[in-house]
């Protein structure tokens, strides 16, 4: 869904997130495509480092480019890079230097420490009072902390400083967390339309794809996709929307394609699950463990480095694995990140391990703000139907199928199986 997509994207700060200007490596933080091309502008800069070893700027920069590179490759051990990169630039600057303390706010939402992204942010903004960048990371923070309020007030600031792709994109989210769709549209086609480059470009069509996806809309969401996949045939991001459309579509084979070519460029967790559930629904069990099996190597690999679970590992969890250990993690996750989409794994974690009294609580802080989302609704509507409560339970079973009627591979046919025992009952 576009919530859990977003706390990704957002976390490191969408398009334009460099620590002056333009981005200096051309990356979005969801453009995987870009790794080939990042890699060599990372040389680019690692080059200038080298002749120029006292520039704090010049650290700065290759630390957010490689925070850059860590999402788009999903390699975590280029986090240790950008950090070392970072504190050589704080230790010869280490006062005033918003470039790396704008950037070291990145990388700690990037690692999903987001109390350390906002203390970073904080001095970045008090550094550099004016700069939109810093803005933009405190934002991120605000919201993966759950502070929603503080986090629209200062993307406003954001869009004031400079109205520019990365704000835009930015006020699109917080009027898509509170529900208004249509304002959400608007924004991301200001964002595309501001646009300078094809990442931003690529980065505005893939979440033109999802609004579209979450209005049970997915011819348009193809169109998005596809006009986007002709400037950047390499995208990963637009690849997982197209795939999620062609789903929703019934286009199943063209679906595992694109699932599969976003996987080779980038195997990011939510494209995993997404081909996994899909293969699932196909009833292929062998191509879904596969990519299983991939989603349970990283994350012994997360659990290894002590780092929060992520939303999509805890609904894995929670729906193929052991849902007790999804309720640990997402206890863990939730308390440094309280942020809606953690509310709503959280909520189903416990369902799945038999306890919706407390389930229900969290379902409804998933819901609090208003947020359009047939995923948060459905979970919500199958904790009431375990619960007893059968009016709720049909309401938002409803909700979510006449938000998206094709949500999930799995959990739309269950939630019209569902309703039709209500219904039969009733």
């Amino acid at each position: 869904m576009t919530l859990a997509l977003g706390a990704v994207m957002f976390a490191v700060g969408a398009v334009g997130l460099a620590p002056t200007g333009p981005s200096p490596t051309g990356l979005t933080e969801n453009s995987p495509q870009s790794a080939a091309a990042g890699r060599g502008t990372v040389a680019a800069l690692q080059e200038r480092v080298r002749r120029l070893p006292k520039d704090p700027g010049g650290w700065a920069v290759l630390g957010m480019a490689y925070v850059q590179q860590a999402r788009a490759t999903a390699d975590p051990a280029t986090y240790d890079r950008a950090e070392n990169a970072l504190r050589r630039s704080l230790k010869l600057q280490p006062s005033g230097n918003h470039q790396a303390e704008t950037a070291m706010g990145a990388l700690a939402a990037g690692r999903h420490d987001f109390a350390e992204a906002l203390d970073w942010a904080e001095k970045a903004t008090a550094s550099n009072p004016y700069s939109p960048t810093a803005h933009g990371v405190l934002a991120d923070a605000y919201t993966q902390l759950g502070r929603y309020e503080e986090s629209y007030r200062t993307v406003q600031r954001m869009v004031d400083l400079r109205p520019d792709t990365a704000s835009y994109a930015r006020a699109s989210y917080t009027w898509e967390l509170r529900g208004d769709q249509r304002r959400a549209r608007e924004l991301m086609t200001r964002s595309l339309k501001a646009a300078a480059t094809t990442d931003e470009r690529s980065f505005a069509r893939t979440h033109l794809a999802l609004l579209a996806l979450e209005n049970g809309d997915p011819r348009t969401a193809v169109e998005q996709a596809e006009a986007g996949l002709g400037e950047a045939p390499r995208d990963s991001a637009l690849l997982e929307a197209r795939a999620r459309a062609h789903t929703a579509l019934g286009n199943t084979e063209k679906a595992v394609n694109d699932y599969t070519s976003a996987i080779a460029i980038a195997p990011l967790p939510h494209y995993l699950l997404g081909l996994g559930e899909l293969q699932q629904s196909l009833r292929r069990p062998e191509q879904a463990q596969a990519q299983y099996a991939i989603l349970r190597a990283q994350e012994a690999i997360r659990a290894a480095n002590g780092g929060p679970a992520d939303i999509d590992a805890i609904l894995f969890e929670a729906d193929h694995g052991d849902a007790r250990e999804a309720v640990s993690m997402a206890d863990t996750a939730l308390t440094g990140r309280p942020f809606i989409a953690v509310h709503d794994a959280y909520a189903w974690a416990l369902h799945r391990a038999g306890r919706d009294t407390d389930a229900l609580e969290h379902a409804d802080q998933a819901l609090a703000l208003g947020t359009r989302s047939a995923l948060f609704h459905y979970h919500r509507g199958m904790i009431h139907q375990a619960l007893g409560h059968t009016a709720q339970a049909r309401d938002d079973l409803r909700r979510a199928l006449s938000i998206d009627p094709h949500f999930h591979p799995l959990h739309a046919p269950e939630a019209r199986s569902t309703l039709s025992r209500i219904d039969d009952t009733a």
